[in-house]
């Protein structure tokens, strides 16, 4: 029997004739374009380039389409009168044109948090200012050994909301989640994981108390079956156990849990009622480094209710580190070079140089 997806029927039914705004032309916004033209809404789209720097394929589409199109630095003075607004996640929700519209009954809302609001299927959130990325591809892979049809997106991957007519209940969705997308956002992923929260951003964020905020959506909006997987040795993750209202599982390479997972030099560990047991040697992984062995754990510790620990397994010790993430990339007279441009904070690169 095929699977209908009833609250994606009742929004393209909702976004017929409405004004729809679109605020970026971004990897995340732009399938929505054909989308939105496809179930007929009054498009416009805004962006704070110039349209002379807007790729020529773009702007024909926009014109083919006949949406309406403001663009410059000022281009937010035109949103005005919308019903619904696609904010890109580096336009944040806290922009005076925003609230004003807000205030005034638009919806506003990001292509991911719509994604998630009438996604049918179970949702794995990934957030954290290190190691996210390696954290939810290791997920991914690990759900697919066992045999899951998984979706892979939010920070990395494809763009999903165009996507959510294929999405069955039986599928499962891993997305890694800057606090960009956070912020604003109403609902929370099934299983939420913050991998740990160091001051990063705050060029952009009001300040270092806006960006903890915005990570913690990733599990404010979780009801008592939603499981919070957290740093124990971060005081900021940690301290978050309070606000949870699901089952918290933690991780640490530094104290010995009672309960939890933690890295015990190569070994990881899972710990219950403090009995504690070895489910993986670090040596058996690609991966290398403290900070991997972290995000082992943390990966253990989000699928263990969902596949075995022996496919688990299987798939870590085959998993290879992530583009632009300590790759070798050449070796010559013995000296050794790494591609590591996505060491972008001061903690990255620290774990970074700890295990070359």
């Amino acid at each position: 029997m095929n699977f209908e997806n009833q609250k994606l029927n009742e929004f393209n039914e909702y976004i017929k004739f409405r004004k729809v705004a679109i605020i970026g032309l971004g990897v995340s916004n732009l399938p929505l374009m054909d989308y939105l033209h496809e179930k007929k809404a009054r498009v416009s789209v805004f962006d704070e380039r110039e349209s002379s720097t807007i790729p020529s394929n773009i702007m024909n589409k926009i014109k083919n389409y006949e949406f309406q199109y403001y663009f410059g630095k000022n281009c937010l003075e035109n949103l005005n009168g919308f019903d619904l607004i696609f904010r890109s996640p580096s336009c944040l929700p806290t922009r005076y044109e925003l609230q004003k519209e807000e205030d005034r009954g638009a919806i506003i809302t990001t292509e991911i948090e719509m994604l998630m609001k009438m996604c049918p299927c179970k949702i794995i959130g990934v957030t954290g200012s290190d190691g996210k990325t390696t954290t939810t591809s290791l997920i991914n892979s690990i759900l697919q050994k066992s045999g899951y049809n998984t979706y892979l997106g939010g920070n990395i991957g494809t763009p999903l909301f165009t996507k959510l007519s294929e999405i069955k209940p039986t599928d499962i969705l891993v997305l890694e989640l800057s606090s960009f997308q956070l912020m604003g956002m109403e609902i929370s992923p099934d299983i939420a994981i913050i991998t740990n929260i160091t001051p990063n951003h705050l060029n952009i964020h009001k300040d270092y108390e806006e960006y903890i905020e915005a990570k913690k959506n990733i599990f404010k909006y979780q009801n008592e079956n939603g499981i919070l997987i957290l740093n124990y040795d971060n005081e900021i993750t940690r301290n978050c156990e309070k606000e949870a209202k699901g089952k918290v599982i933690f991780f640490s390479r530094q104290h010995k849990l009672d309960n939890g997972f933690i890295v015990d030099g190569k070994i990881i560990k899972e710990c219950e009622d403090r009995i504690r047991k070895h489910i993986f040697n670090g040596e058996e992984a690609i991966l290398r480094g403290e900070h991997n062995l972290e995000n082992i754990a943390t990966a253990i510790a989000a699928t263990k209710s969902l596949v075995s620990i022996e496919d688990a397994k299987d798939a870590i010790k085959e998993f290879k580190p992530v583009e632009h993430r300590i790759e070798l990339v050449r070796e010559k007279n013995e000296v050794k070079w790494y591609n590591d441009s996505a060491s972008s904070s001061p903690t990255r690169t620290l774990s970074r140089i700890k295990c070359i």
